[in-house]
């Protein structure tokens, strides 16, 4: 997790205008690993 948050913040060094990513983007990722018809990952 602190490398994610290491190279979110490099991200934001380099462009300050950068923007989140869509929630609908970020559930996606999630629920397919996650959700009830996982398909990447374990379960």
């Amino acid at each position: 997790m602190e490398e994610v948050a290491r190279m979110a913040w490099i991200a934001r060094a380099i462009n300050p205008q950068l923007k989140p990513i869509d929630s609908w983007l970020m559930d996606k990722h999630f629920m397919r690993k996650h959700g009830p018809d996982a398909y990447y990952g374990q379960k």
